[in-house]
């Protein structure tokens, strides 16, 4: 089944917390330097994740000092790799293509799949900081197939968010919503793992 792919989203499923913006970078900053505002943050992350502004420029608007010495200790001290996704990589990778198609800053991703040694096990990035898309725009996903060079019939696509996830539905893709939260609200039909250890079976059920 070498054309088939699965494809990742990174935060909130390859990496613990899926809204690391609010949750780990804003905390993170603020800390350094209280006088900035979430919003101001956010608005500089979101241009960075579209790649209007590079790391270094981010950075240099937060005000917290040397650039490379911030962005190397919130990448370092921050974000967390789920434990159980490499192990799940390394099984599914003789018979499976794999992806991850991120919404993230281009060289934040750089970073971190060097880090924790992820182009080992992944086939192809697709991240909005370099394309200048985000998800849940479609033409990321379009743009994600052409890379891919893969039928949406023959992709599966795993993210945390459900509106993510519709987009890759309605293109033809099967879709898994990553549940690490346990939320009970999940669309009808919708396909759903609480955890990596789940998700072989999942793609069994679905004959993937």
């Amino acid at each position: 089944m070498k054309d088939k792919w699965i494809i990742f989203d990174a935060m909130g499923v390859i990496y613990t917390v899926g809204d690391d913006t609010n949750d780990l970078l804003v905390p993170f900053i603020r800390e350094k330097n209280p006088e900035i505002s979430k919003e101001y943050i956010n608005e500089c992350y979101m241009d960075a994740s579209l790649g209007k502004i590079t790391s270094d420029e981010f950075w240099n608007f937060m005000n917290i000092g040397n650039t490379e010495k911030a962005c190397e200790e919130y990448l370092n001290t921050k974000l967390r790799i789920d434990k159980q996704f490499i192990p799940t990589a390394k099984k599914l990778k003789g018979k499976y293509k794999l992806a991850i198609l991120s919404n993230d800053v281009y060289e934040w991703s750089l970073f971190l799949r060097k880090k924790f040694g992820l182009d080992r096990l992944i086939d192809k990035f697709i991240i909005s900081g370099e394309c200048k898309l985000r998800k849940p725009n479609k033409d990321i996903y379009i743009l994600a197939l052409e890379r891919l060079n893969a039928k949406a019939y023959n992709c599966l696509f795993i993210d945390d968010r459900e509106k993510n996830l519709l987009p890759a539905s309605n293109l033809g893709m099967k879709v898994i919503k990553f549940n690490r939260e346990n939320e009970e609200n999940i669309s009808d039909n919708l396909p759903y793992i609480n955890s990596f250890c789940e998700l072989i079976d999942k793609l069994n059920d679905l004959s993937f």
